[in-house]
């Protein structure tokens, strides 16, 4: 294929810093009338949706889309009518199309880089789903890739395109309604079923492509009931709730209470359990992680435990998904397509109403094909990136817990500087939801990481438990097939 060749030529050219802007397009820029192609890289239910979305822009064309499940590919071809479209089993014979101009990339979390970078490196444009990256040094390679090839990457972290957000910035920082900010607080408590817990490992469906739908994982059993979604449960090839509904509340927060000011935080400690039900994941339903900015500290609560006997996920202040701006003067309490700001007393002061950016995130998308200008991109791929790589953080964290004893309980409730009192309310909602299915966080299947510290110049952690965090900030590839490619 004309695409291998592509893919192995990696090639030393100039280095380029990965949150630099490109200087200057790569192609020329089409004119206001001409029709951008689409090509769809996974097709499930977010895959129909952006297809539905882009069918609708008078200048879009949905000209290809691949899957490697024939049954996804054939249902596709029903719902959106695209008898003429072309249909593939293997992303490359997409990317490959001469007659494709950008892809949309909305596949398990563990193809999103290599499939961004095979299409950039094939000159195209790239719209690709959250979180941008499975690991960290994924996202460091498409960002790269990125910039190398002069190329449009857009990651679907849609609320940043809601108008509101540009208000909401503007009454924190510019006015300084509510004073200087002190700490922030991410929330995600959404219940979810278990996934089931199979004797034998999972067999493919007959329709999947097993080797393309594995790409760079691992082969490994699987034991949950299903193969599609619930993929999100294990690391092999999904990033848990940290990076499915997680890098969204955590990317509010640092778009409008952190202003995006640092790629990486300096110090995280994070921990967590999955409880409940005895399932086929590995992912946490319970995570609480902190995280010293060196600004403002970030406390992150996620719960998709219910409690015993009741459909909440457990106790919290704020909205159940979303963040919560401490400042001087009172609170902002924001969630995906709505924020109120309260004063010191708690009396509601302003209210925000927003559309959750909707389809104006894939629109912007087109405009800068069409321009090759990524200049109002509000997902461009270096803040995609960063979110991502606080989201890969936080499960390296919990990965590198250990269990909870007396004696460390003690340090790890201290250890939240500038931000002890949300901290302490964090594990103490832990605390209550495990209790009501007669867990205890001492003790227990439940762990915490010690203090990680993060040197960003490097990119790899240093001092206690470095080499264990190191080891999880890149994946074991299967095969050099499907290996991401180092991009200087």
């Amino acid at each position: 294929m004309k695409h291998m060749n592509r893919r192995s030529f990696l090639g030393a050219s100039l280095a380029l810093g990965a949150a630099s802007f490109f200087p200057a397009p790569a192609q020329i820029a089409r004119g206001a009338n001409e029709r951008v192609r689409i090509g769809a890289i996974g097709l499930g239910v977010r895959g129909n949706e952006h297809i539905a979305a882009f069918r609708k822009m008078d200048d879009v064309d949905v000209v290809a889309i691949s899957d490697p499940d024939s049954a996804r590919v054939d249902a596709s071809v029903k719902k959106h009518e695209l008898s003429t479209v072309k249909r593939f089993a293997d992303c490359r014979e997409v990317i490959d199309d001469t007659n494709v101009d950008a892809v949309v990339i909305t596949t398990c979390d563990h193809w999103h880089c290599l499939a961004a970078i095979w299409a950039m490196q094939a000159g195209k444009d790239v719209y690709v789903e959250k979180p941008l990256a499975h690991n960290v040094y994924e996202g460091i390679q498409a960002c790269n890739a990125a910039r190398k090839y002069k190329r449009i990457c857009q990651v679907g972290m849609q609320q940043r395109s809601d108008k509101m957000q540009v208000e909401i910035k503007k009454f924190l920082h510019d006015e300084k309604s509510l004073g200087a900010i002190q700490m922030a607080r991410v929330n995600h408590y959404m219940p979810r079923n278990p996934i089931g817990l199979r004797q034998e490992p999972l067999e493919f469906p007959a329709t999947v492509d097993k080797n393309l739908w594995l790409g760079p994982a691992e082969d490994m059993p699987m034991y949950r009931n299903t193969l599609q979604y619930d993929w999100h449960w294990s690391f092999n090839t999904g990033t848990g709730e940290m990076g499915n509904w997680g890098v969204h509340v955590l990317d509010d927060c640092r778009n409008n209470v952190l202003l995006d000011a640092m790629e990486f935080p300096k110090r995280i400690l994070g921990g967590g359990v999955r409880a409940g039900e005895k399932d086929g994941g590995e992912t946490p339903n319970i995570h609480f992680v902190y995280f010293d900015s060196g600004t403002i500290p970030v406390v992150l609560a996620l719960s998709t435990l219910a409690m015993k006997d009741s459909k909440s996920a457990g106790p919290h202040p704020g909205p159940g998904s979303g963040y919560i701006a401490y400042c001087e003067g009172g609170r902002l309490e924001g969630q995906r397509g709505s924020a109120k700001a309260f004063d010191a007393e708690g009396k509601l002061i302003k209210q925000w109403k927003g559309d959750s950016g909707q389809w104006d995130h894939q629109r912007d998308f087109i405009e800068a094909v069409k321009s090759q200008d990524n200049s109002n991109l509000k997902g461009e791929i270096a803040v995609g990136k960063a979110t991502s790589e606080w989201c890969n953080l936080a499960n390296i964290a919990f990965r590198c817990g250990k269990p909870i004893t007396e004696e460390r309980a003690a340090t790890i409730a201290r250890a939240a500087t500038g931000a002890e009192k949300i901290w302490g309310e964090a594990l103490e909602s832990a605390q209550t939801t495990l209790q009501s299915h007669g867990v205890s966080m001492l003790d227990s299947e439940v762990v915490c990481s010690d203090m990680l510290t993060f040197d960003s110049e490097t990119r790899q952690f240093v001092g206690v438990d470095s080499d264990k965090a190191n080891s999880y900030l890149k994946r074991t590839y299967r095969n050099s097939e499907f290996t991401v490619p180092e991009i200087n």
